[in-house]
């Protein structure tokens, strides 16, 4: 049996549109298993956010499978890709998407107990971690409060809060100056080395996919090694 966390076994997606149909992907095949980190680069308007949704069961391929954890989830109806989202996927974005009303420590706390988890351990939980990525001092700081370097490691905390198996990012240091950029993907590093993830993270910045354990590139709506 495949120890594979995402395996896309050609995936095809395309747009109905007035004209004709708009073929996105066209055949998309990738593996990802534990502890390896992909970087996804592809030039704007390839489809990379659309890979990155169906790879994260945002979205239903037109054709193809989607496996998370050997399950195949391409069929899956809207409570079936809920609930493998909730215990088995993160997600970092190019903005942050904190919630703006709460602090860093609760930003991280929310999404444990949503998944079930008490909030007397979410808070231990998010303590550790957002110590972990030198935001101890900063806990009760609203988004507002923080720097943009501090506000996506938070959200790069909150990613991983509940334990996934697999993180998906989408230019999570877009918004960034090089050198809060540098910091914030070491901490990213860091973290999916220590948990062990799968992780597949779209970036523009070539310096960064290179320290990937390998880059892939959407060419013609087909993955291939970059």
């Amino acid at each position: 049996m495949s120890d594979a966390i995402l395996q896309l076994d050609k995936v095809r997606r395309s747009y109905k549109t007035a004209e004709a149909p708009l073929e996105v992907l066209r055949g998309a095949d990738l593996t990802l298993r534990p502890g390896e980190m992909v970087g996804l680069i592809a030039p704007s308007g390839a489809g990379k956010s659309t890979l990155l949704h169906i790879a994260g069961l945002l979205e239903n391929p037109t054709e193809g499978k989607v496996l998370v954890g050997g399950q195949d989830c391409s069929r899956l109806d809207d409570g079936g890709r809920t609930a493998v989202r909730r215990t088995t996927i993160g997600f970092v974005y190019q903005f942050h998407q904190l919630l703006p009303e709460f602090s860093a420590l609760e930003n991280v706390i929310l999404p444990q107990m949503i998944a079930g988890v008490s909030r007397s351990k979410a808070k231990v939980r998010a303590t550790e971690l957002l110590s972990a990525v030198g935001l101890g001092k900063r806990l009760d700081h609203r988004p507002a409060k923080l720097s943009g370097g501090e506000q996506q490691r938070v959200a790069i905390v909150r990613a991983i809060a509940n334990q996934p198996k697999l993180l998906l990012a989408d230019e999570p240091t877009g918004n960034l100056d090089p050198t809060t950029a540098e910091g914030v993907f070491k901490t990213l590093q860091d973290l999916v080395r220590n948990a062990g993830l799968a992780a597949l993270i779209a970036t523009h910045n070539l310096e960064l996919a290179g320290r990937m354990d390998r880059v892939v590139t959407l060419k013609d709506g087909i993955l291939v090694a970059a």
